[in-house]
């Protein structure tokens, strides 16, 4: 008896030592409660500071792949610009010093615009939206806007000659994810018709100067935004689809974009008129062959291609860096836009749209650019982003990187 006692005590103080106990007073006197282990807590990956650390390598990689581009940009400025600017003022340096400070500019822009709260930027999309299209209305009138070319897209502001169109970019995405960020579930009374309506008077307006480039460009953004914000792809398809039907319209009736896209289906059918641009551009790309001709060394830019510093620096750069050269610049806007996708997939939804619309603004403006030049796309004047000679588009995409940037700076 003594023996099995003591087995029961041994018994017991195990059990007291696996799940302590601990006394509470009830009615009827004390009463030993045991208290059970807690499970030891399972490992986890800590999933926010790795995140954070993704969203932080990626806008290093943008930044890095920006400043990269614009330094290869300024280059090939300098390069393209040397003898016409030598011709038109007796200097080589003329467009490099302007594009010079311009880069410095926008450069500036975008780091004090990393620095601020991208959510700040809401107070800004009513007045945005209302000077970006007075300023295009001032465009249209005659004693206002400048005429470049035969196309009415400048206005000037004391010593400063600028694009509305490139600031109305930035005011449509500022917009369309606000306004498609103010509520979860879509609905196309509130949010779509509205951002709709702004896409159809921004096109009209710009259709006018007359910018078609810019226009696809911009009906690009907005479908974009609303694509990724969740609107019903029904909606989208019947966007795009009038857009398209839109397009082809205006291209047939238009002289001057139907002699346009006649020389884009075949250029050799008007070498030395509309197709000129499109054939000295391929001359170009293919002088440069595999690994290019040298820096400095185009024979393009004296005088054979004309717009070589601006629409056309791409067919420049590949004279002068080759295949080689030219799959780097591409495979850069490619990862260019990996990086900010990458950002955008881990912000909040204003911050994600915001990211969403500037890609894709620099990604489709450079898909025309480079397919106008290597002749798989009409020639639309569409500059090159962070590389063509151009202050008001530079200073807006590097603008736009910073707002991307300061999207990343706050995503947790």
């Amino acid at each position: 008896m003594t023996e099995t006692r003591r087995r029961n005590t041994d018994t017991r103080r195990r059990v007291e030592k696996r799940h302590p106990q601990r006394s509470i007073r009830t009615p009827t006197g004390p009463r030993v409660v045991r208290e059970r282990r807690r499970p030891e807590p399972v490992p986890t990956r800590r999933r926010g500071v790795n995140s954070r650390k993704s969203v932080q390598a990626a806008a290093l990689i943008l930044v890095g792949i920006v400043i990269s581009l614009s330094t290869l940009g300024l280059t090939m400025v300098l390069s393209a610009s040397s003898v016409t600017s030598l011709a038109a003022t007796g200097s080589p340096w003329g467009e490099f010093r302007s594009q010079s400070i311009w880069l410095g500019l926008g450069l500036a822009v975008m780091i004090v615009i990393s620095f601020l709260d991208y959510q700040r930027l809401r107070i800004l999309t009513i007045p945005g939206l209302g000077i970006s299209m007075v300023m295009l209305l001032l465009v249209l009138v005659p004693s206002l806007g400048i005429e470049v070319n035969g196309a009415q897209r400048w206005l000037r502001l004391g010593p400063l000659q600028f694009q509305p169109s490139e600031i109305a970019k930035f005011a449509l995405v500022l917009y369309g994810a606000h306004v498609l960020s103010l509520q979860k579930d879509i609905d196309l009374r509130r949010s779509v018709r509205p951002l709709v309506a702004v896409l159809i008077t921004y096109g009209t307006l710009i259709l006018l100067q007359p910018n078609l480039g810019t226009t696809i460009i911009v009906f690009a953004i907005g479908l974009m935004i609303m694509f990724s914000a969740g609107v019903k792809l029904w909606v989208l398809a019947g966007l795009g689809g009038i857009s398209v039907a839109g397009a082809g319209i205006l291209a047939f009736f238009a002289e001057y974009r139907r002699a346009r896209l006649l020389a884009f289906m075949d250029p050799w059918a008007s070498p030395l008129q509309e197709g000129y641009q499109t054939i000295q551009s391929l001359v170009s790309v293919a002088n440069g062959g595999v690994t290019g001709v040298g820096i400095g060394a185009s024979r393009g830019k004296f005088g054979f291609l004309p717009e070589a510093h601006n629409d056309f620096i791409f067919a420049v750069m590949a004279e002068e860096f080759g295949l080689v050269g030219a799959s780097v610049v591409v495979l850069a806007y490619a990862i260019f836009g990996l990086a900010a996708l990458s950002i955008a997939r881990r912000a909040d939804r204003f911050g994600g749209l915001l990211v969403v619309g500037i890609t894709t603004w620099v990604l489709v403006q450079a898909f025309i650019n480079v397919g106008a030049v290597l002749g798989v796309m009409p020639i639309t004047g569409v500059p090159l982003p962070f590389m063509s000679a151009g202050g008001t588009s530079l200073v807006s995409t590097l603008g736009g990187v910073g707002v991307i940037l300061s999207v990343a700076r706050r995503t947790k």
